[in-house]
């Protein structure tokens, strides 16, 4: 049975037990309108509780019946039984009460929460709206602005916030059934608090006119967050039932559109991305202790990640200067997190008490897994990791976070080349979301097992890459960086390819990103690689000219752009050095199109898509899908460069 109802007194107790994730399928629906029916009919029962077993709530509506034929009962109609109740109802929620998950707790007359509970409301991830009163019921309880910006950005929010806001009215403190249970008897007799029947609290035309242009600006060329917030506000102007007619409308409309179906292969590619060929029921090694060798933007980033998640961490620099640096740089991220409001200053503290910095090699002694971010210098990497594999454990899991170098000529340093593992991390490492997990030569099964759970629980997305120069994203972002850059010498500015990106919904342009990232970084690769490149292929030459001239982005205040002002302006003498480089060529130099340059752009990034898929670096289109959206800012709601071409 999906759900069942017993009796304790007085008190109707409904349990929702549909694992993993207590989704909201047709037997869950099915079953408990008929739970509420059978709690309603009973003159024995005069409150009801509505909870669910295993490690959560309602995480959701089934992603399985998406596509199919709808098959009643709908969400929509249990929650209006819920709210309908003549006796009243608590949900009593734990784990994550997501979507239509939220959308049920809505529906009951009060909420209780447990301590480390979530909610949220993140259908516009998928491309579609809440379907199920989200966008209606929510308003009435928290107000308009903090309902857009709930239900535009899918973000969770935790049990005290949601009580803060007046989404949730308590947090448990003892049992949470019986907590809720007690909270049930308290409103029996009472009015019944029928979110359905508040009226939205009123709010500032002209802010919420603000709220959303800034909701459509971030959302980028996204249709859901703007529609999801514009749903909120509508829930000011129509009474519920218009409301929610209105709602499930929309709902339904981008369930059907291009960038839904886009958006859900990226949900269902995630899910892939940890089924990896060849570690099929292999137990993960524990990890618990990590160490970071160097303490610089990537090691602190690093550090930082794996305190966050609760890892003990030593640091190891080279010597106390580089050592005091690196304490002050994490200090500063933790610093920035506590003035955001991201976190609170005791959780600093908490945090920074999990990390001890050393500056000798020796601290990495006792460590479970070491991973290293110091200069992508082969040299450099060869000799520490034949350091460290003298100094940590036989079974510690050593880890190079290099960027372009070869994992393999690494661990052939290594005593115990099949414990050094890839682990690429993209820079701020403690922000961004991706990791590429390096499959190296010898590689034990167990410790690519290890290196994806890892990346799991730092909450971030592990994607199995094979070795090469660059892995799967580097290597795609050179391709495609080289067609912009023969596109600079036949006729575009940096400007315009970045307004093109920028406008297919890109974060940034290729030559803004450079600049923010230094130019010196990959000025340094591509000499390192003068001798082996083909010289009977193109090589473009206005990079190597700007870092000649000194013009290393951001940190010397002009790259591609100027940052003499301190914000990003087009820079004529840039100009005329591309124009320079045109006319020793013999180019005629021409204008583009933004169409032009978004269909070289995307050529040159399935075609080496296909190349690595071909040589087997990636296990699956949808793999290079992610690297490219969670890595390097690809719009998510286009599913994917693979993924639009058709490649799986």
């Amino acid at each position: 049975m999906s759900v069942t109802l017993t009796r304790d007194g007085n008190i109707g107790v409904i349990v929702i037990d549909n694992a993993p994730v207590n989704a909201a399928s047709h037997a869950v629906r099915a079953g408990l309108m008929t739970a509420l029916a059978e709690a309603a009919a009973d003159p024995a029962l005069q409150a009801i509780v509505l909870a669910c077993a295993g490690r959560t709530f309602v995480a959701g509506a089934d992603v399985k019946e998406f596509g199919q034929p709808p098959r009643q009962p709908l969400l929509p109609e249990v929650i209006d039984a819920v709210e309908a109740s003549q006796k009243p109802v608590v949900a009593a929620v734990h784990g994550t009460a997501l979507g239509g998950g939220f959308e049920l707790a809505l529906g009951a007359h009060a909420r209780i929460a447990a301590p480390d509970a979530q909610f949220g409301l993140p259908e516009v991830k998928l491309g579609i709206i809440p379907g199920a009163g989200g966008t209606q019921r929510l308003p009435r309880l928290v107000g308009v602005a903090a309902a857009m910006e709930i239900a535009a950005s899918g973000r969770r929010v935790s049990a005290a916030e949601a009580v803060e806001l007046g989404a949730a009215d308590r947090i448990a403190t003892g049992d949470l059934v019986e907590d809720a249970k007690a909270f049930a008897r308290e409103l029996i007799g009472a009015e019944l608090r029928r979110t359905g029947d508040l009226a939205v609290p009123e709010f500032d035309p002209a802010e919420a006119d603000r709220q959303f242009a800034a909701i459509g600006r971030k959302a980028r060329g996204q249709l859901s967050p703007a529609r999801a917030a514009h749903m909120v506000r509508r829930a000011f102007e129509l009474p519920l039932a218009a409301g929610l007619a209105e709602e499930r409308a929309v709902f339904v409309e981008l369930l059907g559109s291009e960038q839904s179906l886009a958006l859900r292969h990226v949900f269902a590619a995630e899910r892939k991305a940890a089924k990896v060929p060849g570690i099929e029921g292999v137990e993960p090694r524990n990890i618990e202790a990590a160490g970071v060798v160097g303490a610089g933007l990537m090691g602190a980033g690093i550090a930082v990640s794996f305190a966050d998640a609760g890892f003990s961490v030593t640091v190891v620099e080279r010597d106390k200067a580089a050592l005091d640096a690196g304490r002050a740089r994490i200090e500063d991220i933790y610093r920035r997190m506590v003035k955001s409001g991201r976190i609170a200053e005791a959780a600093m503290g908490e945090r920074l008490s999990r990390i001890r910095f050393a500056d000798r090699r020796e601290a990495m002694a006792s460590c479970d897994l070491v991973i290293e971010a110091v200069f992508d210098d082969l040299a450099v990497k060869r000799e520490l990791f034949q350091s460290l594999s003298a100094i940590v454990r036989p079974d510690t899991i050593l880890a190079t976070n290099t960027s372009y170098l070869d994992p393999d000529a690494i661990a052939s340093m290594v005593r115990g080349p099949e414990r050094l593992i890839g682990l690429h991390f993209f820079s701020p490492a403690n922000v961004m979301r991706l990791v590429e997990v390096v499959r190296t030569a010898k590689l034990a099964p167990d410790v690519l097992a290890t290196g994806l759970a890892v990346a799991r629980r730092l909450g971030k997305l592990g994607v199995v890459s094979g070795v090469c120069e660059g892995f799967i994203g580097n290597r795609i972002f050179t391709a495609y960086r080289r067609q912009c850059d023969f596109m600079l010498e036949d006729g575009a500015l940096p400007q315009d390819i970045d307004a093109a990106l920028e406008g297919y919904g890109f974060p940034m342009g290729p030559y803004a990103v450079n600049d923010l990232a230094g130019l010196d970084i990959s000025w340094a690769r591509r000499k390192r690689n003068a001798a082996t490149r083909d010289p009977s292929e193109r090589y473009g030459v206005i990079a190597d000219r700007l870092c000649e001239a000194g013009r290393f982005g951001r940190k010397t205040g002009k790259g591609y752009y100027t940052y003499a002002s301190g914000e990003k302006a087009v820079d004529p003498e840039v100009t005329a050095l591309i124009e320079a480089v045109s006319r020793e060529a013999g180019i005629e130099r021409r204008s583009f199109t933004s169409s032009e340059i978004i269909k070289r752009v995307m050529a040159a990034i399935v075609e080496e898509g296909r190349k690595i898929l071909a040589e087997g670096i990636a296990l699956r289109g949808s793999d290079i899908d992610l690297v490219l959206i969670n890595g390097y800012g690809y719009p998510a709601w286009r599913g994917g460069p693979m993924f639009q071409a058709g490649v799986e």
